[in-house]
This record gives structure tokens, sequence and C-alpha cells, in this order.
């Protein structure tokens, strides 16, 4: 299928695209901030800059969006048009991520990562869930944790799967 826009047009939409401060990331922000969770953003001295950085817990959390960091569930989907590019493209991005998540454990971090299909969607969590969620890991002495929608292929149906370490 070709694209329905014409490439000047197709590039202005991409480079739309916010990288930081998605919707996702804010929702997440406001559930721990509401909590009394203090955090940075985007922490430039830390490996892949994580989207909340907790320096007391050392602890560091990204907010993934499940297309661009090709999260095996419903809402990810690769694009039909230039498949090769799009593959290396989102594969550089997977890889980044486990370059980042592997610098910062081994400089004492842990590492969360919230899917966006835990956050939007048809397999959605309770917002209360998801805080408890986060919460709990970040009170714990876990060292991962991965917070995923219930109809991703990978999550299992109950709360407990996200507490286990990975």
């Amino acid at each position: 299928m070709t694209d329905v826009h014409d490439q000047a047009t197709r590039s202005r939409n991409m480079s739309a695209i916010k990288g930081k401060d998605t919707k996702p990331e804010m929702i997440v922000r406001t559930l721990l901030f509401a909590k009394g969770y203090r955090y940075r953003l985007n922490n430039r001295k830390l490996p892949g800059r994580p989207d909340l950085a907790f320096r007391q817990y050392e602890a560091a959390v990204f907010v993934h969006g499940c297309f661009w960091h090709m999260h095996g569930c419903p809402a990810f989907k690769l694009p039909r048009s230039n498949t090769e590019w799009w593959r290396e493209k989102l594969e550089s991005n997977r890889q980044r991520d486990i370059r980042s998540i592997s610098a910062l454990a081994e400089s004492g971090w842990r590492v969360g990562i919230v899917w966006e299909c835990s956050i939007r969607g048809k397999g959605k969590l309770n917002a209360t869930d998801i805080t408890q969620i986060l919460e709990d890991w970040l009170q714990s002495n876990r060292e991962q944790l991965i917070l995923e929608g219930t109809l991703s292929d990978n999550a299992a149906h109950n709360l407990n799967r996200h507490l286990l370490p990975i």
C-alpha cells in the first residue's frame, strides 16, 4: 500500500512526534507525583536518559511507546510501506534500549519499563493498579520491572506478574 501523503507532508508529520512529555509519560508522572514521589526528568547524566529518575531509590523508569520500541502487543504493527527501513529503524531503537538498560544496571540503578499498552488501549490497567505496582517496585529491592497491558502477548492476566524480577 502506498503512503497517502507526499514525502514532504509525511516528513512534517513524523518530525512533529514528540520524544518526551508524551501522554503516557505524563500520566505516569502525574500518578507518582500525586503519591509524593519526586524525580528528575530525562536525566542526561544517566545512560539512556530515562524518562523518570528516582535518585533516592536508585531507580530509573522508561515509558516506552509500543510502536517505537517494538513491543509484542496488539498496539505494535510494522508499517506495510517502506517495511525494511522501518524494521531497521525500530530494531536500532530496541538495541539502544538494551544498551541503556545494561549500562544503568551496571552502574547500580534499578530499571522499570512502563509500556504504553498498560496505560492506553483495550488492555490498559486502571490508574490505581499502575500506581500500586510502581509504588511497590520503588519501595522494593527488585532490580527490574516490566509493566504492560493485560492483552499483550507477553503479559500474564494477573498483577503479580509485573512484580517478578526479569
